[in-house]
């Protein structure tokens, strides 16, 4: 199997799993591998993003661990021989539960979310360029396997391993439970230093906006509104029932698009909301209220589709 630098899903591929990326890895490249830990007696899988098919040299070793109480290791081979290990004490899988693994290339490192959370990022040891095969195997069921750009999603059809490539609209991954709209849940302990919000779904084709609000009782602490015919992303908070300041500036070009999926990452820190879009940081926005562990209420409405909420 092949892949070029067109967006490109493969459906329900066998494990062991083995593709080669055309052109080798490339900073902004997606890949996102999809499908259901086996409730078997092996403990492990992997993602091995490597140079050639002998498994000698291995750039990014991603392997989850059912042992120990669950840990997953990150390495690099070279010429055959591992580096040290880095490991994570947490395992954000379960046997017979569906996942959805997202890694991201950046000129510095792998960025990786699981279910639409950051899990880990794993600095270069070797340049990713030399990169030109994907590996996975282990106690998996794969139901994708897909490459894209940051740029440009595609659609897929529940074709079993057919290929297909469409820039058009973001594929489904796997089945997500339905969230309706608009969505409000509780932020379990309300916000403190380090929590995070992380909320991923696809942007309507026709959307004129939506929003994303972090509440404290009747306040609006953080107001995250993305609008569509304006071309911005407008920051706010609502005290007393009136509006602040505006917060619009932006790094960067809009990162929402209509039709096309989307990440949002909320990192609350002692000063400050960090947001990332796409596991790009956008903006910080200073708080506006402080008594931090009663921003406990997040809502979202508008012309979404939510696909994963984690709270």
């Amino acid at each position: 199997m092949a892949f070029s630098g067109a967006p490109t899903t493969y459906l329900n591929p066998p494990v062991p799993f083995t593709g080669t990326i055309e052109g080798s890895l490339q900073d902004g490249l997606q890949i996102t591998v999809s499908g259901t830990i086996l409730n078997s007696s092996s403990t492990r899988f992997s993602v091995d993003f490597q140079t050639g098919f002998s498994g000698n040299d291995i750039a990014f070793h991603f392997n989850p661990r059912f042992e120990e109480g669950g840990y997953v290791v990150c390495n690099t081979k070279m010429n055959g021989s591992w580096g040290p290990e880095e490991r994570k004490r947490e395992l954000p899988f379960q046997k017979g539960m569906p996942f959805h693994l997202c890694f991201l290339v950046q000129s510095s490192d792998f960025k990786v979310m699981v279910n639409g959370s950051l899990f880990v990022q794993y600095f270069h040891r070797v340049p990713f360029h030399r990169v030109d095969t994907l590996c996975v195997n282990g106690s998996v069921q794969l139901s994708s396997v897909s490459f894209q750009t940051q740029t440009v999603i595609h659609t897929v059809q529940s074709v079993p391993g057919q290929m297909f490539s469409n820039p058009a609209i973001s594929p489904m991954m796997y089945p997500h439970p339905a969230y309706p709209m608009p969505f409000v849940t509780t932020i379990p302990g309300g916000l403190y230093p380090s929590k995070s919000i992380i909320l991923s779904g696809t942007v309507l084709p026709s959307a004129q906006g939506f929003h994303i609000n972090l509440c404290c009782g009747s306040h609006i602490a953080f107001h995250l509104n993305p609008r569509f015919n304006e071309n911005a992303v407008v920051r706010n908070s609502q005290i007393n029932n009136s509006w602040g300041s505006e917060e619009r500036s932006l790094p960067r070009k809009m990162p929402f698009t209509r039709g096309q999926s989307f990440s949002v990452w909320i990192l609350c820190e002692g000063h400050c909301l960090k947001v990332a879009v796409d596991g790009q940081h956008l903006f910080e926005y200073y708080h506006r209220l402080w008594n931090l562990p009663d921003i406990n209420r997040l809502e979202v409405g508008g012309d979404i589709q939510l696909t994963h909420v984690q709270t």
